[in-house]
């Protein structure tokens, strides 16, 4: 059986965003590396951002894969427009041993906010991911009162 990160490390290369779902757990989440706060969970929301983010950049290469258990870390360059990108990727594997979540640590800050403005537009034509509370708060909060 193949490994998911290879899978995962083969999908984000060639921006083959079905097979990159392939990889995530249903209840899936990644942690914005450019708000800090927004949380994006779940297949629908996931594959409307990484589909942005994906083909928002070019010339994709992992260049270093770290860890052999539930926590492994991957070491990427790219490009996005004109700027030079680096990124480590932390990824928590669940149980039955797809991605849970996925922590993109990305710059220098210049390359970051110039993807910031590329995604604008995409992410703009699906408003909710924005609006949902569930969208801007670690799960535990989403219901909670103050």
């Amino acid at each position: 059986m193949p490994d998911v990160v290879d899978q995962f490390c083969a999908a984000t290369e060639i921006a083959d965003i079905d097979a990159l779902m392939e990889t995530l757990a249903p209840d899936a989440e990644l942690h914005s590396p450019i708000s800090g706060v927004l949380v994006f969970r779940g297949h629908d929301d996931l594959r409307v951002l990484l589909t942005a983010a994906y083909r928002g950049i070019s010339g994709l290469r992992w260049t270093a894969r770290l860890g052999d258990g539930a926590r492994r870390v991957l070491l990427a360059e790219a490009k996005v427009g004109p700027f030079r990108l680096t990124e480590a990727m932390v990824l928590e594997l669940a149980d039955d041993g797809r991605i849970r979540r996925l922590d993109p640590h990305l710059r220098p800050w210049l390359a970051l906010s110039f993807l910031a403005v590329k995604l604008g537009p995409g992410l703009l034509r699906h408003p909710r991911l924005m609006r949902q509370a569930r969208a801007a708060q670690p799960p535990a909060a989403v219901g909670a009162t103050a």
